[in-house]
């Protein structure tokens, strides 16, 4: 294609190019084949000044097209693709302004083991995850708590008070019951939940509250139900009935610079006993100066 300079393009009409600006400047050109096909590869790049300006544009560029015989699959194809994925943002900013705000309580579910059995059952293993996640999502919906993302082996909920998660844990873990009976396996999840704000950015959560009820997570056992100490204590004037949460010790987890007091759910229905978390003990001196931090009451 060759290209068009500045003496060229000032005896070019305006009907040689699809788009014109509210400055006036003319954009696209398409005098010849070879430009109406750069225009067309080009045209998702552009920055029109309104979308009714975009598709007048749009319709010019398709209409020169046509009287050159080009067939725009390309073009097409990448319109389609655009538009798909706006919808998809849309839909998605419209489900999260749905979501709570401010302090919430996060519940994470990681399915234990799930490589190996991912490995095992190869093809049968979707669908067992996926009648797994019904039951997840039912207790999280009764609870009155929001999907937040399912993402393979893990499940995240929020809930805009904390007694709603745990609820919903222990729920989660009675109706699962440690295994599957289509397949007579054992697959259990473990749970962590963790309070507090997180921020929001490209219409998601974000910012530490996920690594630390992720980190929570993660340090305990299928079966296990784990909390923060902000979300113990966001539950000390809660009412739960034939609940009662065990303190496991401060931890180290992973990129948290502080020692963690993680707390165990306990309860009816509920497992009691699991091995050692998947996490450090943190050095005693500096249980020792968490735990005094946690006991000093916060100034009036």
């Amino acid at each position: 294609m060759a290209p068009l300079d500045a003496r060229s393009r000032s005896v070019l009409p305006n009907s040689a190019f699809a788009y014109i600006d509210s400055k006036g400047r003319r954009r696209l050109p398409i005098n010849d084949p070879a430009h109406v096909r750069n225009a067309l590869a080009r045209f998702e790049q552009t920055a029109f000044d309104s979308a009714a300006a975009r598709e007048r544009a749009r319709q010019r560029l398709l209409k020169a097209a046509q009287r050159f015989g080009i067939a725009p699959i390309g073009f097409f194809d990448r319109q389609l693709r655009n538009a798909r994925v706006q919808g998809e943002q849309a839909a998605r900013a419209a489900r999260f302004a749905k979501l709570p705000r401010g302090v919430v309580t996060f519940l994470l579910a990681d399915v234990e083991g799930s490589t190996r059995l991912a490995h095992d059952l190869e093809d049968r293993w979707p669908d067992l995850l996926d009648r797994h996640w019904r039951v997840v999502r039912a207790a999280v919906r009764r609870a009155g708590g929001a999907e937040v993302d399912v993402r393979g082996d893990e499940y995240l909920a929020v809930f805009r008070r904390p007694i709603d998660a745990v609820n919903a844990a222990a729920t989660i873990q009675r109706r699962l019951g440690g295994s599957d009976p289509a397949n007579g396996l054992r697959l259990r999840v473990r749970i962590g939940l963790h309070t507090g704000r997180p921020t929001i950015a490209d219409a998601a959560y974000a910012g530490v509250v996920l690594h630390m009820v992720a980190r929570v997570c993660s340090a305990g056992h299928g079966g296990q139900i784990l909390l923060s100490s902000a979300a113990q204590k966001a539950l000390a004037t809660e009412t739960t009935v034939d609940l009662t949460f065990r303190a496991l010790g401060h931890y180290r987890l992973a990129g948290i610079p502080d020692p963690e007091a993680l707390f165990q759910l306990e309860g009816p229905g509920l497992i009691w006993t699991f091995p050692r978390l998947r996490v450090r003990l943190a050095p005693p001196r500096k249980r020792l100066v968490a735990m005094a931090d946690s006991l000093t009451p916060s100034p009036s």
